[in-house]
């Protein structure tokens, strides 16, 4: 599909290119393009050639806005959008700036996510006013949904699928594919065509705060595999995706949200453990790849963040690995971007180390400014800015926005939340469960009525549990204690356990360890002391880890014990109709669980137990 443009046109574009400084051949690292880019490659030149410096820098970034609707928001919303880019409403920051992209949240302040009609009328309506702006360009409107219960910014009634460690739990790759599949198609039904996602880190850090259950597992082929799997079915989908944090954020003990992680890892580590994902992922096509704000001295001794070192971002993904697809970079108003780089700078330093689009500037006009008079000033070459934008604006003919950015509002009630999505969410999910230990022999339960106490970690976790199992002939009691119960509460809700036939308990992450002091967190150490307190109770006690499966660790006296990875609701189905056998539990553990002092190995990579 050549979009109109005739033999004539292409070949006075290859000329255009090539004064322009473009490869007309296969790429290299002195420029984008490709033969694949023959359909586009005369379109992306003129356009380039009619944007003016500063439409050009405008494409360059992705912002957030604030609001359910591209032109009404509320007071709040208003008030927000003038603080952060002084206009009020969402489709006045697209005409000021003239962005390449938007996202989209909502527990972040934002406030995106409402009806799927109201999404989709949002994106339809920021579409709008990108299309027109002068030069007529779509926007990329991407979130971040992962699945999985800690980033998946569309809530209900989206489907929830597991996430990626339930997935690499299931070692299955037409999982992740139907999985990612699923998203993409709901994700596409409201207007957002990319989806910053898969998670292609390889978790071998027990420690980790901010990976975790976002990663399929610690073996980094299991990872690749099932990442391709994922970019494959985002595709099929309908929206782009993107493989995530690169060169990889999996082996770090601090949040780049709220600090500057280092990675350790020699080269010969790097190539065994953390490219593996990312090499399989643009084998696979992958539009997009994200960068970590990690120091990563092996490849580059200076200690700049990942996001601003040229030699991770051109050096080992564009000339190492040969990627020539869109290079965005995590948000630049994260701890690890901003301890290090004052707002005028980050940007600047971002795109000179190989970046295409700037993520979330925490001063858009400082950011924008500073792009717009460094390429001025010729510290960016304008053949430099346009490599960036070209692969922009190749992307967005690749995704077919500039011949259809809108979709339709009334559909998408329809296609969010379908009964075959939330169907096939629950088969996946009943792949994943992982039972850990059956040493008394308490499951599988019988469904004998019995008396059952559901407690722990969680309000919507405990009730939807609770629900569950009542649905099987139990008479139920929910006492939610929260992430650090008090003393108080642990007495109380003991005692209560002696009552009852069995007890049903959550926990989150209970063998956290404080980065600070090296012993247990305050929420860690007051669940270890609440599992111990039931046990003396002398009531069976089941133990469910909700979400890294490191529990266990600091609780081997416990005699069942499993790890769901998630507490979404079909995570919590699957352990039901796992306790009530049901269902076999199939899950393997895709992380090996280390003893608690992380000398030896508790529970080996692969580790399940079955009723056979």
């Amino acid at each position: 599909m050549t979009h109109g443009i005739g033999r004539r046109s292409l070949i006075t574009a290859a000329a255009v290119m090539g004064m322009l400084g473009f490869a007309v051949t296969p790429a290299t690292a002195a420029g984008p393009g490709n033969s694949d880019d023959a359909p586009f490659r005369g379109r992306i030149v003129s356009m380039l050639q009619h944007m003016s410096v500063e439409e050009k820098v405008g494409q360059l970034f992705v912002v957030e806005v604030y609001g359910r609707d591209a032109t009404a928001v509320t007071a709040t919303a208003a008030a927000n959008n003038r603080r952060l880019y002084g206009v009020d409403t969402p489709a006045q920051v697209i005409d000021k700036y003239k962005p390449g992209g938007v996202i989209y949240f909502t527990t972040r302040g934002p406030d995106n996510f409402g009806t799927p009609t109201q999404i989709a009328t949002l994106s339809n309506g920021l579409q709008t006013a990108a299309t027109d702006q002068p030069a007529g360009i779509p926007l990329l409107i991407s979130t971040d949904q992962e699945g999985g219960a800690l980033v998946a910014r569309f809530g209900a009634p989206a489907t929830q699928m597991p996430g990626q460690m339930p997935l690499g739990a299931s070692r299955s790759a037409e999982h992740a594919h139907r999985s990612a599949e699923v998203i993409g198609t709901e994700l596409a039904a409201v207007g957002i065509n990319q989806d910053y996602a898969p998670v292609a880190d390889v978790n071998v850090n027990p420690a980790n705060p901010v990976i975790g259950i976002r990663s399929i597992g610690e073996d980094p082929q299991l990872v690749a595999e099932l990442v391709a799997a994922e970019v494959d079915g985002f595709h099929d989908g309908g929206v782009a995706a993107a493989a995530k944090h690169f060169p990889g954020h999996g082996d770090t003990a601090t949040d780049s949200h709220f600090g500057l992680p280092e990675v350790t890892h020699t080269r010969e580590q790097l190539e065994a453990i953390d490219l593996p994902p990312f090499r399989a992922a643009i084998a696979e096509g992958v539009d997009t790849i994200m960068t970590a704000h990690v120091v990563l001295r092996s490849i580059d001794p200076s200690g700049a963040p990942a996001t601003m070192s040229e030699p991770i971002l051109t050096g080992l993904l564009r000339e190492e690995l040969g990627y020539d697809g869109l290079i965005v970079t995590d948000a630049l108003d994260m701890q690890g971007a901003t301890s290090t780089y004052p707002p005028n700078v980050a940007p600047v330093a971002a795109f000179k180390a190989g970046a295409d689009m700037l993520v979330l500037p925490p001063q858009m006009d400082v950011a924008f400014n500073a792009v717009l008079s460094a390429v001025r000033s010729g510290e960016i070459s304008e053949k430099r800015l346009d490599e960036s934008v070209y692969r922009v604006l190749r992307l967005k003919l690749q995704r077919d926005l500039f011949e259809d950015p809108f979709v339709d509002a009334d559909a998408a009630a329809a296609i969010v939340g379908a009964p075959a999505h939330v169907a096939d969410a629950q088969t996946i999910s009943d792949d994943t469960t992982t039972l850990l230990k059956n040493d008394a022999g308490v499951l599988p339960l019988s469904t004998e009525p019995r008396d059952v106490l559901v407690t722990g970690w969680g309000v919507a976790t405990t009730s939807t549990l609770g629900g569950a199992i009542a649905a099987r002939g139990q008479s139920v009691t929910v006492r939610e204690t929260g992430l650090t119960p008090s003393a108080a509460v642990i007495a109380e809700v003991a005692a209560a356990a002696a009552n009852h036939d069995l007890v049903v308990v959550s926990t989150n992450n209970a063998s956290n360890v404080s980065a600070t002091t090296g012993l247990p967190t305050a929420s860690a150490a007051a669940q270890q002391a609440f599992v111990q307190a039931l046990l003396a109770s002398g009531t069976p006690v089941v133990v469910s880890a909700m979400r890294n499966p490191y529990d266990i660790s600091v609780m081997t006296n416990v005699p069942t014990a499993l790890a769901t990875y998630g507490y979404t609701a079909a995570s919590l189905e699957s352990l039901t109709r796992v306790l009530f056998g049901e269902n076999e539990p199939v899950g393997k553990l895709p992380v090996t669980i280390p003893t608690a002092d992380r000398t030896g190995v508790l529970y080996p990579f692969g580790h399940g137990l079955g009723f056979d």
